[in-house]
């Protein structure tokens, strides 16, 4: 059996104690909401009651669907975030897979759950792992669990509608800024397999004008004296070994001991700069992907058939029993913070398997040894995004994943290895796993009854919005 170190990831993190006052018949202050007659007056076996809403419920409910959904907070990183010719840049850049070195995974069989042919080049974009139709999930992938690029990433790609929201990126925050991460991205020898100095050349070869007028003049990348040339065959690594490791240097970014390590110091600035631009770009598009207001949006503005009355309890549930809100808060249902929940490892695209996977605790540290982080030459600004100190509650906490548009994606925890929403919510209902992860699993059992569970499945189920505009979903 192959084994890669994965991680585990909450997808309604909710502990069981939440503050939140229980949903019941009879506490006071309650406002019904929802569905009319049917389902009142039974017992405790009444298999459809009437939801019951306290006030209080209500308060909090309404602080995740406030009239309008805001937008992303500023990027203090970034001073072309909000740039339109920077986020129409960054489209056309999210969809080009000339960027990307040889697939190396003996999987890359030329099928429809892979990119192409094993030894291929230019076959790996943003677009690959993060298709625009289905959510910016990975749907491609085999079983649609974790990603087949170059190689088999170790953890499921997220969704990235509603992107723009976060600071900290990845599952373990181990980027704080877009342009960070798309180093990332490229210079993974299980994603692009590529480096810096090779894609600053196909800016340079492919994008020069539109680069141009944006961040004025590119170094003179076609000065092959001072900027060796690589193939597409020889960015990157050669070579995986049976972890989905590289097995020498990766060739063009630093530390290669050959091309981009000989290079000038300025020169070696100068391509990095490139890319860090590119990053900047890609960000400013991601920040317009968003999953928009959902049925659960006009329940709460005041249309009482938006959503039935299985949703309407979940709701209730959710604010209340059940605890999700004390992670899954705000307009966007998630407080953007990393919470170990405990799961046990469990196989994932037929051959993999987690183990011992630290998240944030390791991931944060890389962030703040990052060369590339806010707090760089190549940052536009620092918001103070980074914890002032990385403390215990951080082994194996991942982040809290944003719920909007949750029931589009295939495949959840960021293992991948929970395959449905109902066995999201039963994972949180007995409390989490007991065993196979590292840390202090954070969660309590729920005690929640078969309908409550069902309840929180179809609440989950209303938060659905439209999705992006369609313009943003094929190259410009």
């Amino acid at each position: 059996m192959r084994c890669a170190v994965l991680a585990s990831m909450l997808i309604a993190c909710g502990g069981g104690g939440a503050q939140a006052p229980a949903v019941g018949a009879g506490a006071a202050g309650q406002a019904a909401i929802g569905g009319a007659g049917g389902g009142g007056g039974g017992g405790a076996e009444n298999p459809d009651p009437d939801p019951d809403l306290g006030a209080d419920q209500l308060t909090l409910l309404r602080t995740l669907s406030p009239e309008e959904l805001p937008g992303p907070p500023a990027d203090a990183s970034n001073a072309w975030a909000d740039d339109p010719a920077a986020a129409a840049f960054g489209q056309k850049l999210f969809f080009d897979a000339r960027f990307s070195g040889q697939l190396l995974d003996g999987d890359n069989d030329g099928s429809v759950n892979a990119l192409g042919q094993k030894g291929d080049t230019g076959k790996v974009s943003c677009a690959g792992c993060h298709l625009p139709d289905d959510a910016f999930s990975d749907t491609r992938s085999i079983r649609q669990q974790i990603s087949l690029a170059s190689g088999w990433g170790l953890r499921r790609a997220p969704s990235l509608l509603d992107v723009g929201q976060s600071h900290l990126l990845m599952w373990d925050g181990r980027r704080d800024s877009f342009f960070s991460q798309a180093f990332g991205v490229l210079e993974s020898e299980v994603e692009m397999n590529s480096s810096r100095l090779y894609a600053a050349q196909r800016v340079f070869e492919n994008h020069r004008t539109e680069y141009e007028a944006i961040f004025g003049a590119l170094p003179p990348l076609d000065d092959t004296e001072r900027f060796p040339v690589l193939a597409d065959v020889e960015t990157g690594c050669r070579q995986l070994d049976r972890n989905s490791k590289c097995t020498g240097a990766m060739r063009g970014k630093p530390g290669d001991a050959a091309e981009f390590d000989g290079m000038a110091a300025a020169d070696q600035d100068a391509v990095t700069r490139v890319w860090v631009n590119v990053g900047k770009s890609l960000g400013a598009y991601q920040r317009l992907l968003t999953c928009g207001r959902a049925p659960f949006d006009a329940w709460l503005s005041g249309d009482a058939n938006a959503i039935d009355r299985a949703a309407q309890r979940g709701a209730g549930l959710f604010v209340g029993k059940a605890g999700c809100v004390s992670c899954h808060s705000g307009p966007y249902l998630s407080d953007e913070q990393f919470h170990n929940v405990g799961l046990q490892p469990k196989v994932v695209a037929t051959v993999f398997i987690d183990a011992d996977d630290p998240g944030a605790s390791v991931g944060l540290a890389k962030a703040e040894a990052d060369p590339l982080n806010v707090l760089g030459q190549y940052s536009d600004g620092d918001d103070g995004r980074l914890p002032a100190e990385l403390g215990d509650a951080y082994l194996g906490a991942f982040r809290t994943p944003r719920l909007r548009c949750v029931a589009e994606r295939p495949s959840f925890m960021h293992t991948g290895h929970v395959m449905s929403l109902e066995d999201v919510v039963d994972f949180f209902d007995r409390g989490g796993d007991h065993f196979g992860f590292p840390g202090t699993n954070e969660l309590s059992p729920l005690d929640l009854n078969p309908r409550e569970r069902a309840d929180l499945v179809a609440f989950l189920k209303t938060l659905s919005g439209a999705g992006p505009d369609r313009v943003l979903l094929t190259p410009p």
